[in-house]
This record gives structure tokens, C-alpha cells and sequence, in this order.
């Protein structure tokens, strides 16, 4: 089954995955506190504002560190809010019905997720039919097509290796790479899998 890009998120952890039949030369590099996903260099050139973006941030918030994470270039505007202290919440869904979502071919849903510190975990999605942001209690997966309603999945990791790497071999179609991240004792490590 396709279902697209898809984020994972569980009070301890979360994963992004990039799945695409349309763009598959995309790799995710890492950079101090941020994870960004841009072409390969034998990709083609494209002007689709959508290929390229920040897919996972580790902030400073007022309260302490937290992450936000997903698919496109809302993650950055998330990021900023959790820095000037909004409340998870309202920095998801503020940013996610401020950027709407992608206007192309699918009316494709932004999808976004954010672990604080204290293990608190929200999920949220916009899509062109609602906007939805619930409080995670168990790992919940929510993908641009086909699974764009928040639900829970089996997925257990004890690193950002491994939730890079769970994500990544998903039985989800058309995997092109993947970001993982996990709340420890000295704060969230990151880490990504770009496949073979």
C-alpha cells in the first residue's frame, strides 16, 4: 500500500519517512540541531516547492528541549513557536492551518509531531477537510495519503537508530528515506537512514 510521507511519534520517540513515486532522489542530511531533506546529487531539477525542506528540528524551548518534526516546510514555523514558548498545541495547529495544505495535483496533508522533554507527544495533520491534533499516549502514525487520520501502529524502538530504521523498512511502499529521533537522559539524539 502507498500511503505516502508518514510521521511515527510515542512519548519517547518519533520517525519521519519519505515515501515518493514522484521524487524518489532524496536523501536526508543532518546539520547541528536539524534534519533536511533535499535532492540527491543525480536528481533531476525541479522548481516543485515541496522537495526540498527541514523534516526535523530540535528546539530550546522556555521549558526545556523539544522536537518537532514532518513533512515540509511548516516544521520550521512549529520550531519557532515552541522557541518563543507557545504551547505545543497551539504551535501545531496555528502553523499547520496558517500553511494550509499542498496545493498540487493531491491536495496533499501536511503532517507534523512534537515530543517535549517531559515526554508529552502530539500529532496533527491538516488536510483539505480538517485540521487535527491530538495528545499521544502510545505510538500513532499519521501519512499524507490513505492514513491521514491519526491512528496507532506497532512500533517499538529504543534509539533514533532504530525508530530511523523501523520507519524506513515499514511495509509501506515506495521508501526513499527516513529520520529518526529519541528522547534520552541528555536529551534527544537524531539520526536518518537514507536506504541502500
Amino acid at each position: 500500500m502507498y500511503i505516502g510521507r508518514f510521521v511515527v511519534v510515542g512519548p519517547d520517540f518519533g520517525a519521519y519517512r519519505v515515501s515518493s513515486r514522484s521524487f524518489p532522489n532524496r536523501e536526508i542530511t543532518a546539520r547541528d540541531e536539524v534534519l533536511t531533506v533535499g535532492p540527491t546529487d543525480d536528481a533531476p531539477t525541479t522548481d516543485n516547492p515541496y522537495v526540498s525542506y527541514n523534516c526535523l528540528r530540535v528546539v530550546e524551548t522556555p521549558t526545556g528541549e523539544t522536537v518537532a518534526f514532518g513533512n515540509g516546510s511548516h516544521v520550521d514555523p512549529i520550531a519557532e513557536k515552541l522557541q518563543l514558548g507557545y504551547p505545543a498545541r497551539d504551535a501545531l495547529a496555528g502553523s499547520l492551518l496558517a500553511l494550509d495544505y499542498e496545493k498540487d495535483d493531491y491536495d496533499t496533508p501536511r503532517i507534523a509531531a512534537t515530543i517535549s522533554d517531559d515526554g508529552r507527544a502530539l500529532i496533527g495533520t491538516v488536510r483539505n477537510d480538517a485540521l487535527l491534533v491530538e495528545t499521544v499516549d502510545e505510538p500513532t502514525l499519521v501519512a499524507t495519503y490513505e492514513k491521514n487520520a491519526p491512528e496507532a501502529i506497532d512500533f517499538e524502538v529504543g534509539s533514533a537508530d532504530t525508530a530511523a530504521s523501523e520507519a524506513y523498512g515499514l511495509e509501506f511502499e515506495h521508501a526513499v528515506c527516513a529520520a529518526g529521533v529519541a528522547r534520552t537522559d541528555d536529551g534527544f539524539e537524531m539520526a536518518l537512514e537514507n536506504g541502500a
